[in-house]
């Protein structure tokens, strides 16, 4: 991504605010991407659980809406040109297309946890490059935003039946060199 950076008086290095633009640019494409994600399944979840996954889906949507003014202010004061159009966002995602063919409570609960996951990945991520680059603010940033995606991947599969640790290592890929 080639970031327009504005003049500023910020004192962090030129080339610091453009990676973190870039970055924040980034992250802000996948919480917008997930604002829509939580909103799809506002909109289309249907069940006996209709009104509390309703409810619980437009936190998460309020959660995301929150966090992405958040990205794109801190790539502004740093100077860097924020890009937060739909268009810009569809293009820059990193998440998974967000299936459009579920109803069931089950199956949104499923999907907005898998979009939860992966942008709670990519934030602790960010949290990793701002430190490296320097800017402990935008890190500082992304450990909140962090702390608050958690907390929502527990809400969400808070609502889902009980899995063992042991049984969902034993399902998921191994990640271990051997």
């Amino acid at each position: 991504m080639n970031i327009r950076m504005i003049q500023t008086k910020n004192d962090l290095p030129s080339k610091t605010r453009r990676q973190m633009a870039e970055l924040l640019n980034a992250r802000l494409a996948d919480v917008l991407d997930l604002y829509t994600h939580a909103k799809q399944a506002h909109w289309n979840v249907r069940g006996a659980r209709f009104l509390s996954l309703h409810e619980l889906f437009d936190k998460v949507a309020e959660m995301a809406e929150s966090h992405a003014d958040d990205i794109a202010e801190r790539s502004a004061q740093l100077g860097g040109e924020v890009y937060g159009t739909l268009r810009a966002g569809a293009t820059a995602t990193s998440l998974r297309e967000y299936p459009l063919n579920i109803a069931t409570g089950d199956e949104h609960i499923e999907a907005l946890a898998s979009s939860l996951a992966a942008f709670g990945k990519n934030v602790r991520q960010a949290i990793d490059t701002a430190e490296k680059a320097d800017d402990m603010d935008t890190s500082d940033m992304f450990i909140d935003i962090s702390r608050a995606v958690d907390k929502m991947l527990w809400f969400v599969e808070s609502h889902q039946a009980p899995q063992p640790e042991a049984k969902r290592m034993k399902d998921e890929p191994s990640t271990s060199a051997a």
